[in-house]
C-alpha cells in the first residue's frame, strides 16, 4: 500500500465518519421535530384530507422525506416550515389521487333480479294478497297497516277506533291464518 492509497483510505474513513454524525444529529433532530410537532401536523393534515389514518401516513412519510434529505436542508431551523409544506404538498396528492381513483372507478350496476326471480316474486306476491282478501275485514286491514302502512299498534288503532289489545289480537289472528293459508299453498 503506498502513502497516496493509505491517505485515500483516511480521507474516506473520515468521510464515513463525518456522514454517520450528520446522520446521528439528523435522527436526533428529526426525533425532537416529532415529539414536538407531530399532533399539530396531523391535525393540519386532518383538515386537508378528512381522514385521520391518511393524515397520520402523510406526516408519518413527510417526517421520512424530511430525514431522507436533512443534508439538502442548509438550515435546521427551516426543518419545521419544510415538515409544514411536505404535509401539504402529500395531503394534494393523497386528495388528488382520490379524485382519479374516484374517476376511473368503473361503478358497478346494481344487483338486479333476474327475470325467474321476479316471476316468483309476482307469484308470491299475488298469493300473498289472495290470501290478504280471504281474511276478515279487521284482520286485513290490521295487517295491512302493520305491514304495508307501516303503522304502530297505536296508529292503527286510532285509525280503526279500537283499542292496543284488539289490534294485537287482530293482527295475531291474521298472521296465524295468513301462516296456514300459505302453507298449505306451498
Amino acid at each position: 500500500m503506498t502513502a497516496t492509497d493509505s491517505g485515500e483510505l483516511t480521507a474516506i474513513r473520515v468521510g464515513e465518519t463525518l456522514a454517520a454524525a450528520v446522520d446521528r444529529e439528523a435522527a436526533r433532530a428529526a426525533a425532537a421535530l416529532y415529539s414536538a410537532h407531530y399532533p399539530s401536523l396531523v391535525r393540519l393534515a386532518v383538515l386537508l384530507v378528512r381522514d385521520l389514518a391518511t393524515a397520520e401516513e402523510v406526516v408519518q412519510d413527510s417526517f421520512v422525506a424530511m430525514h431522507a434529505n436533512w443534508r439538502r436542508l442548509r438550515d435546521s431551523e427551516k426543518a419545521l416550515p419544510y415538515l409544514r409544506r411536505c404535509v401539504v404538498n402529500r395531503s394534494r396528492s393523497v386528495l388528488r389521487h382520490r379524485v382519479i381513483v374516484d374517476r376511473n372507478t368503473q361503478h358497478s350496476l346494481p344487483d338486479m333480479p333476474s327475470a325467474e326471480q321476479g316471476a316468483i316474486a309476482l307469484l308470491e306476491r299475488s298469493a300473498v294478497i289472495a290470501a290478504l282478501h280471504r281474511l276478515p275485514s279487521r284482520q286485513r286491514e290490521t295487517v295491512v297497516l302493520r305491514y304495508y302502512g307501516e303503522f304502530s299498534e297505536a296508529e292503527i288503532a286510532s285509525a280503526m277506533g279500537i283499542s292496543r289489545g284488539a289490534v294485537k289480537s287482530h293482527t295475531a289472528r291474521a298472521m296465524s291464518a295468513l301462516r296456514g293459508v300459505l302453507e298449505a299453498e306451498a
